[in-house]
């Protein structure tokens, strides 16, 4: 090697360990903030709180983190504020649900972001739903739902969630009598309402009636009625699923895009603009966080379940619905759009 390719070696070799010490110490001193659209208590902030705990391991310098609970309009404000106002610094992080993403394709002006432009870190673990019931409501079983004599009344936090959108679905895919009642904070504040008596049942995650709904469940004050997936929950095999109460191709249509889109629930994301290299460092912290053995160990104790998407799938995932064919698009407007006053 020459004087000058040795010299020019040599300046690299300072370059790189020059980049490595400041990548080192890239969070160190600065705190890490994770905005959740929904109110305490609920799958959303549980995940978020989880991961809190743990990303610093994982992330040059140990950052500092606090989880912000920013509640409103179905997480709406919350992934606007992500997308409109936050730097893309890398120290903030926000988790809102997916189906928001299909509310701006079907032309929601609430939905002030583009799916598409945000930087997905992944998801936790795939989202499965249940319909529950409170005991009280008389609804112990799907032929009790399918021929009940009033429209039972179904809490959710608002459209473009999967507490909304799904039992907006199952009631015209399967002709439930059911009421929908949007408007609630968070998946906490709409299990309350079940619980009170204030409305009868609700439509959230396996992993919510496993944790936080548990002991309601053990008890038998909340009865699990009806699985919205195409595929039941192993451990769940005797609770029906949608699917196979579908009579007709657009229900089963339908059933599909529920199941497509709210499969991806809990996305974890950052602003449109954020550097690459930024970007792919929160992605493998994410990934790395939630195959951790002590968050592993963590959740499985608290029957939270974990089963980490990346980034880049649920990017896909999501940017794909934007190909939805305008028959299509058309029939959710319908169903889904909240309507003008």
């Amino acid at each position: 090697m020459n004087k000058c390719l040795r010299a020019l070696a040599l300046a690299g070799v300072v370059i790189i360990a020059s980049q490595s010490a400041v990548g080192a110490q890239e969070y160190k001193d600065k705190t890490l903030t994770i905005i959740v659209g929904y109110s305490p208590g609920g799958s959303f902030d549980l995940y978020a709180r989880v991961l809190a705990r743990y990303i610093g391991r994982y992330l040059p310098g140990n950052p500092t983190r606090i989880v912000e609970n920013m509640t409103g309009a179905g997480g709406m404000i919350a992934a606007n504020h992500l997308y409109n106002r936050v730097k893309p610094d890398g120290l903030t992080i926000g988790a809102w649900a997916s189906p928001l993403v299909l509310q701006h394709i079907l032309g929601n002006d609430a939905a002030q972001f583009d799916g598409r432009r945000f930087g997905y870190l992944g998801i936790p673990s795939e989202y499965d739903t249940v319909c529950t019931f409170n005991q009280k409501s008389g609804i112990t079983k799907m032929d009790d739902w399918v021929n009940a004599k009033r429209p039972q009344k179904i809490s959710t936090i608002g459209p473009g969630t999967s507490t909304s959108d799904i039992p907006k679905l199952l009631k015209v895919a399967l002709n439930l009598p059911m009421d929908v009642i949007d408007g609630y904070k968070g998946g906490a504040d709409a299990r309350l309402a079940v619980e009170s008596g204030e409305v009868d049942g609700y439509c959230g995650s396996w992993g919510t009636v496993e944790t936080v709904w548990r002991s309601a469940y053990d008890s038998k004050k909340i009865i699990p009625v009806l699985q919205a997936t195409l595929k039941p929950n192993p451990r769940y095999k005797q609770i029906p699923v949608a699917m196979s109460f579908a009579k007709t191709e657009e229900s089963r249509e339908l059933l599909k895009i529920a199941d497509d889109v709210h499969g991806a629930q809990f996305p974890f994301s950052v602003p449109p603009g954020m550097a690459k290299d930024r970007l792919e460092l929160l992605q493998r912290a994410f990934i790395q966080s939630f195959k951790d053995p002590d968050l592993v160990a963590e959740a499985k104790r608290s029957q939270l379940d974990i089963g980490p998407v990346d980034g880049p799938t649920i990017a896909k995932t999501l940017s794909g619905l934007y190909d939805l064919k305008p028959a299509t698009v058309a029939r959710l407007k319908d169903i889904l759009l909240p309507k003008k006053k």
